[in-house]
């Protein structure tokens, strides 16, 4: 773990409750590394080094490195309206840019093909999921770098909440960058005196930092709400909880797939639906995105990289939908 620099201590203490912040730094000394055993799922793939080493050897004596690597850099923007019938009317046609698991830190080029990608797109609100580190532990400077370069091509207000690779140290270096993190809370936009709510929540995979009730606490009844999450496997818990939205990634859309998009593995503890695309659980619609990096390899197979808008409507809507 790098060393917490008194100034950055300082500056969580005032910004997060003392005991989210004795938690997530706590886990993140002892275990941020681990392979086995931590989180909502077992396996911690993205922490092996020398299963890293070994599915990169088997991708390049297989020829298809570049192709793969190639692939990866080919964002796709993916369209997603969200049917809420008691939607604000000032709210009618809101759109919301939903970016993932960007792992900016992986090489040189990453921030510049995102910030291609999103630079003539029109938006209301952006909101980031989680994962801007590559690795798992280590530095933060080159992934807040990274976040640097592209927030200069995001307009307007942007909300963001950490991932499984994120660290908490890197809060105050996002915020001055003019991203408000939400750690388990919610904040309010207002349109013509109509209110729509965003809360978000710490990691829930790894750090199991989430804490739903206090990021819903004081969110009306009956209102429109959204919940931004890095992983979609608190979506019982999301839906049960009032929010009419609910958008995370985490899981690539597994990354490697096999054809017809089929993927190998999600890393996820959470139905297979659930974690690329739109879906819905009871009265809550979900988007799983499959994210615009790539974790462990620098490489996609059938599963290309994608940034979202959602566009939030009152009217009739055409989403597949998985149930639970």
């Amino acid at each position: 773990m790098e060393a917490l620099d008194p100034h950055t201590l300082d500056r969580l203490r005032q910004r997060v409750a003392a005991h989210h912040l004795a938690l997530r730094l706590g886990i993140e000394q002892e275990a941020e590394a681990r392979i086995f055993g931590q989180g909502r799922t077992f396996f911690h793939p993205e922490n092996w080094r020398t299963l890293t080493r070994l599915l990169g050897a088997g991708l390049h004596l297989s020829g298809l490195q570049g192709w793969a690597r190639r692939n990866a850099r080919r964002i796709q923007l993916q369209h997603n309206p969200v049917v809420v019938p008691h939607l604000p009317v000032a709210f009618e046609g809101y759109r919301v840019l939903h970016i993932t698991d960007l792992h900016l830190d992986l090489a040189e080029d990453v921030p510049h093909v995102l910030s291609e990608a999103v630079r003539n797109l029109e938006y209301d609100l952006c909101v980031l999921t989680g994962d801007y580190r590559f690795r798992t532990h280590g530095s933060c400077r080159d992934a807040i770098e990274g976040l640097r370069r592209l927030r200069t091509h995001l307009r307007g207000e942007v909300l963001a909440v950490l991932g499984n690779h994120d660290s908490l140290r890197m809060v105050p270096a996002m915020e001055d960058l003019g991203i408000a993190v939400l750690l388990n809370e919610h904040t309010v936009l207002e349109r013509q005196g109509a209110r729509l709510y965003v809360a978000g929540i710490d990691d829930p995979h790894y750090y199991r930092a989430d804490n739903l009730e206090k990021a819903a606490e004081g969110i009306p009844a009956g209102v429109t709400s959204i919940l931004l999450t890095h992983t979609p496997e608190i979506f019982r818990q999301a839906a049960h909880s009032g929010f009419d939205l609910m958008l995370a990634g985490h899981t690539h859309g597994g990354q490697i797939c096999l054809p017809g998009g089929i993927p190998v593995t999600c890393n996820a503890n959470c139905p297979r639906a659930f974690c690329s695309g739109a879906w819905r659980f009871r009265g809550m619609q979900g988007y799983t995105s499959r994210g615009s990096g790539v974790s462990i390899l620098d490489a996609r197979i059938n599963c290309p990289a994608e940034i979202t808008l959602h566009r939030l409507t009152q009217g009739s809507g055409n989403l597949e939908q998985a149930h639970a």
